[in-house]
């Protein structure tokens, strides 16, 4: 038994930040943004947190499977930007929706959190220890954005997807992940600094830090390696994948991976413009706009991928 999805939903802050807002308070404009990184617009939150909107998008992905709540045996929540330590946000997923059957636990694995959340919960189906399972990406990154910093802080922005899953006879082919802490230093956020009363001083949250050049250089290698290796593992020809679905960090990330797989842009459908870079709800956000679309097809091949801060990474071979 292998996982399929069978229901995709999403959640995003009602507040919308374009880029001329941005350029009220930093030194930038609409044109510098757009030509670097395609984005337009973004989401950010004023009051919805990580677990608001990953319930939303829970509750979402659960009408369009068919699935009632207590269906569930296990959720599985990707975030690097939690509402609390603990309990988990998957926790409060599980009590805000009535899942009171399943277990809930979180995972950190930044931009790679929803595909790392598909291999784990493809870990269970496969081992016969569950066979539905809730899976999301959810963030709200503005939260540890350094607002002053123009090279990062119009990259961002916040929202949740989430994505069930049932063991069926078709759906998941094939997968890789992994991950290079040695480069965990490219891009980091420190949790809080270190504070107590031995130090003298109280502890503080962090702000996200990111070399953005080092992270794109990775990003343009990695991402298609790891599509390639999925594709020659399984003797399938790139011609036979409908899309690829990336995760939307940048345009030009994108473009660049498309050009290193020898793959039109046709194949590569990107929400970037309207979301900007929504780290581990970036895939679910893509996958549910092309749903509503109808780009998607039953027996289309495509492949999702995705890299993060650790560094870590993840591609996967669907059948839809």
């Amino acid at each position: 038994m292998t996982a399929k999805i069978v229901g995709i939903g999403t959640c995003v802050p009602e507040t919308v930040v374009t880029n001329d807002d941005l350029a009220k308070f930093v030194d930038t404009d609409d044109g510098w943004i757009r030509s670097r990184t395609g984005i337009r617009e973004r989401r950010i939150s004023k009051k919805e947190g990580t677990c608001e909107l990953a319930a939303g998008a829970a509750r979402r992905a659960l009408a369009a499977a068919g699935v009632k709540p207590e269906e569930l045996d296990i959720i599985i929540l990707g975030t690097s930007t939690p509402d609390r330590n603990f309990p988990s946000d998957a926790c409060s997923v599980q009590a805000a929706i009535g899942a009171a059957n399943a277990v809930a636990f979180d995972i950190s694995a930044a931009c790679s959190g929803f595909i790392f959340a598909l291999g784990i919960a493809q870990a269970f189906f496969q081992s016969g220890v569950y066979r539905t399972a809730l899976i999301i990406g959810a963030e709200t990154v503005s939260k540890v954005t350094d607002w002053s910093d123009r090279s990062t802080c119009v990259l961002f922005g916040d929202g949740a997807g989430a994505a069930v899953l049932k063991a069926d006879e078709r759906g998941l082919v094939d997968m890789t992940m992994g991950s290079d802490g040695t480069k965990g230093d490219i891009l980091a956020c420190t949790s809080r600094t270190l504070g107590n009363f031995l130090t003298g001083a109280g502890p503080k949250l962090g702000l996200m830090t990111m070399d953005g050049q080092a992270v794109f250089r990775f990003a343009v290698r990695k991402v298609p390696e790891s599509i390639e290796l999925l594709l020659e593992r399984n003797g399938i020809k790139k011609e036979e994948i409908r899309y690829y679905v990336l995760h939307q960090a940048n345009e030009r990330i994108v473009e660049a991976a498309a050009k290193r797989l020898g793959e039109p842009m046709e194949k590569f459908p990107m929400t970037i413009d309207r979301y900007g870079n929504t780290s581990s709800a970036s895939i679910p956000l893509l996958l549910d706009d092309m749903i509503g679309k109808d780009m998607l097809k039953t027996g289309d091949r495509i492949v999702i991928s995705g890299f993060g801060a650790g560094m870590t990474w993840g591609a996967a071979l669907l059948e839809w």
